[in-house]
């Protein structure tokens, strides 16, 4: 499904994709979805509709096709006047020439100029793994100056590896700790969760009521009527609690070496520190690097701490950064970049990214991420790696010209074609263009136009 020949290990509760083969063993596997509603079948939906849909450029075409026949027409009549009143009255030229004029005037290559390239552009995506919601997400993500980029998930891989759990009350033990944790995480769906989920078997796995997950702080349990959190330093900071200067400086410490620092606490106090580190994606930092060669900002804005991010933006070479963000304060930033007349796209991939996906101008989703960023955004990248950011901006850029390239040669054809095709150069030159071959130039004008699309499957 992500394009790679690399086999992709599911245990009991993944979800396994409709139409992927067991390598190994043998499984029972629950259906959850058939015909139209299963990923593969969605997949396609989503290029078929983008493939259909009209860029924003079309207009131009449907404003001058809107009043094309009616001007060819009048074209066409005012040529055979015009050779009856000043041509010798000579009829046979006169009806040729206005022949000729209603042949070569055919708006074909002017019909097909932009939906061909959204076709290819939209077809030749999906083989790179990014699909396109519609056809102005292409021509909104040429013209894109900014990108505003999430963390965990989007730069770095989303699989974050256990470290440490560190106990800070001597009243509970590690044991009781680790269950407390995994049993409160096991249903949230950040990938940190996941992670945590892991630290004991399922039937170890404690009853948990009144579970909440605080978007951008964390999550919230009741375990034997014990109200637990989960969650980041500003959800410690919410609840009041405070730690030794000693503690603060050892957590930034290792924030500032990559970990992810999360906390489980009452609401009296502080129970224990987990340490997860999350590890950079492969090819972020030169997708990054090219990103700044063609001229784009880039901005990280995540909810991770503000040392933690700042190391991430030092490897890869992000000059601003935001830390400590909740769903409200991603959107504020974009609306900020907005109000300063940047065009915007965000990239991300969890619940808490979907606000400021709906605000740019662009959203782009990780294949990887939730179901309501991919819902929210415009753009969704399969493979959920960075490459496919890089891909999207390009292609869109190499669609929008050739779309540019397709109504150019339209309007220059007709331009040119349509008073040749009158004879306007007979009088001094004697050449003058017979229905015969304006047909011919008016099928050559289409499949240039044809042509020229289908050389985005090359690119």
């Amino acid at each position: 499904m992500t394009g790679e020949p690399v086999p992709v290990k599911k245990q009991k509760d993944n979800q396994v994709i409709g139409g992927t083969i067991n390598q190994q063993g043998s499984i029972r596997i629950q259906t959850t979805a058939v015909g139209t509603n299963t990923t593969l079948a969605k997949m396609i939906q989503t290029v078929a509709d983008a493939q259909r849909s009209k860029a924003p450029l079309q207009r131009i075409a449907d404003v001058v096709a809107k009043y094309f026949v009616i001007t060819v027409l009048t074209i066409s009549v005012l040529t055979f006047i015009t050779w009856m009143v000043f041509g010798q009255a000579q009829f046979d030229l006169a009806l040729m020439c206005a022949v000729a004029v209603l042949i070569i005037a055919c708006p074909c290559a002017l019909g097909l100029a932009t939906p061909m390239s959204v076709m290819a552009t939209t077809g030749r995506a999906a083989q790179k793994g990014v699909l396109f919601k519609d056809a102005e997400a292409i021509e909104a993500l040429s013209k894109v100056n900014t990108l505003i980029i999430d963390k965990t998930g989007t730069l770095t891989e989303g699989k974050p590896s256990l470290k440490e759990i560190q106990p800070l009350s001597t009243t509970y033990t590690q044991v009781q700790i680790e269950r407390w944790i995994a049993s409160i995480e096991q249903y949230s769906s950040h990938p940190i969760a996941q992670t945590l989920t892991k630290l004991v078997d399922a039937n170890q796995l404690l009853n948990v009521t009144d579970f909440e997950d605080v978007t951008g702080f964390g999550v919230r349990g009741n375990i034997d009527g014990k109200t637990l959190y989960i969650g980041s330093q500003k959800l410690v900071e919410q609840l009041d609690l405070t730690f030794s200067d000693d503690l603060s400086k050892m957590l930034d410490q290792k924030r500032s070496q990559g970990d992810v620092i999360s906390f489980l606490m009452s609401e009296q106090e502080l129970i224990a520190y987990v340490s997860i580190h999350d590890a950079i994606k492969q090819n972020a930092k030169a997708v990054i690097d090219q990103l700044h060669a063609d001229g784009i900002e880039v901005i990280m804005a995540t909810g991770d701490h503000a040392k933690n991010a700042q190391m991430v933006a030092n490897v890869l070479g992000i000059k601003q950064v935001h830390g400590n963000l909740d769903p409200k304060q991603k959107l504020d930033i974009v609306k900020l970049a907005q109000a300063q007349g940047k065009i915007v796209a965000m990239a991300g991939d969890g619940i808490n990214d979907a606000p400021a996906l709906a605000q740019a101008n662009v959203g782009i989703a990780m294949g990887t991420g939730t179901d309501i960023a991919k819902q929210t955004a415009q753009v969704t990248l399969v493979k959920g790696d960075m490459q496919g950011i890089g891909q999207a901006l390009h292609m869109a850029k190499l669609g929008v010209r050739n779309m540019k390239q397709n109504l150019a040669f339209s309007f220059v054809y007709n331009g040119l074609g349509v008073p040749v095709a009158a004879g306007i150069f007979f009088p001094l030159t004697g050449l003058l263009l017979t229905p015969m071959f304006a047909a011919v130039a008016m099928s050559l004008s289409s499949l240039s136009v044809v042509v020229n699309a289908l050389r985005l499957n090359r690119s």
